[in-house]
């Protein structure tokens, strides 16, 4: 069976993005060196930022073609994180709205990785 365990940014920078996303997620890396640092995070995934600069096979991508999605507990929840990410001084690329899946807004990290933070409306039924 297969089963997700790691997301993997290739990132200009491994300790500025370290700085970025334990700001962000409240937490220091459990690992740190010159060209990767990782985060455990609650849910049991890891969060791993490699430098593009070593990565092997070499990585020809820049950021923004994929999103680290998290949920949110409520509506409401995605409007205060915006709020409060925002002033936090992170790049925000779509404000919270609502779309067809559910309400939504959209940040970028320093690298350019989008992050979207979503609460899921309920299944109608």
């Amino acid at each position: 069976m297969f089963d997700a365990h790691f997301i993997l940014l290739h990132v200009e920078s491994p300790a500025a993005s370290a700085r970025f996303y334990a700001d962000l997620i409240g937490q220091e890396p459990k690992e740190l060196s010159p060209t990767f640092a990782m985060f455990a995070l609650p849910s049991g995934i890891r969060l791993g930022l490699w430098s593009r600069h070593t990565v092997e096979p070499a990585a020809t991508a820049q950021g923004g073609a994929a999103e680290v999605a998290m949920m949110a507990a409520s509506a409401a929840a995605v409007d205060a994180t915006c709020a409060a990410w925002r002033g936090r001084g992170i790049a925000i690329l779509q404000e919270p709205t609502d779309l067809d899946f559910g309400r939504t807004f959209t940040a970028s990290d320093p690298d350019g990785h989008r992050l979207r933070v979503f609460w899921p409306f309920p299944a109608e039924g």
